[in-house]
């Protein structure tokens, strides 16, 4: 398979200050890959710029073999990219299950007057979408949670949950923005094993911002690594782990020390 996403010499500044400055990169198709490195290194930037939150200063970003930069988020979504957030972002006073059925809805095929006179299309294609989201909500193994308010969910199910939201838009590309904040090393590890499932039952391909190491570690077939707003290493786990430029600004340490 060839590359889903390719990154060139991608910059963006802020004033005077290079948030990303010349980063390259490729993610292969129904690969899993790994964006680390020490906060304000530029991850959730790089994050933005694919999305279309911000727009880039120079470089390009292809998807699918097409040019995403200048394209509004929406259109970006269109194509197949979705993400989650490392904050949190959910409808908070709706259930569990509507939080799911709303992102759902984006495939709906009904117009608005088949919705107003509840024609037979339309009551289809609401089966179909209660159907779609319960089995997205029995994937994530937080069916029993379908009928409580998202805000009351527990931190690790939350994050959970904006993850099925992600899944409900039909992605090609899904990037996770630290999926593992909050959790505890159970929690972690089941969501570790979790993103290698959803890859391969979903045919994604997912660039994934952690700093759980285990997880990165664990399940990522090649791992950029940024600093400051440049690339310093790309590799598998074991290349990038043994690299003196990435112990030294990650880790906060030199080989020697």
């Amino acid at each position: 398979m060839g590359d889903l996403l390719q990154i060139s010499n991608l910059t963006k500044r802020f004033g005077g200050l290079a948030a990303v400055n010349d980063v390259s990169f490729s993610v292969p198709e129904h690969g899993i890959v790994g964006l680390i490195g020490p906060n304000g290194a530029g991850k959730t930037t790089i994050f933005n710029l694919i999305t279309g939150v911000y727009a880039a200063t120079s470089g390009t970003i292809l998807f699918n073999g097409q040019s995403i930069v200048g394209l509004e988020p929406y259109r970006i979504a269109d194509k197949g990219i979705t993400r989650t957030f490392q904050n949190i972002r959910l409808f908070k006073n709706l259930s569990v299950f509507d939080n799911v059925l709303t992102a759902c809805h984006r495939s709906a095929q009904y117009n608005l007057l088949e919705s107003a006179l509840r024609l037979p299309r339309y009551r289809k294609e609401e089966k179909n979408l209660h159907a779609k989201a319960e089995e997205l909500l029995s994937i994530m193994g937080i069916s029993q949670w379908r009928d409580l308010e998202a805000d009351n969910l527990p931190y690790g199910l939350q994050r959970r949950l904006e993850i099925v939201r992600a899944l409900a838009l039909d992605p090609k590309l899904l990037l996770l923005d630290e999926p593992a904040a909050g959790m505890n090393p159970d929690e972690t590890e089941q969501l570790m094993s979790l993103i290698a499932r959803l890859r391969d039952e979903f045919n994604l391909t997912i660039l994934v911002i952690e700093h759980h190491m285990d997880l990165i570690m664990g399940i990522c077939e090649k791992i950029v690594v940024l600093n400051f707003g440049v690339k310093l290493a790309e590799g598998t786990a074991d290349t990038v782990s043994n690299n003196p430029l990435v112990i030294e600004a990650y880790l906060g340490k030199t080989e020697a020390s």
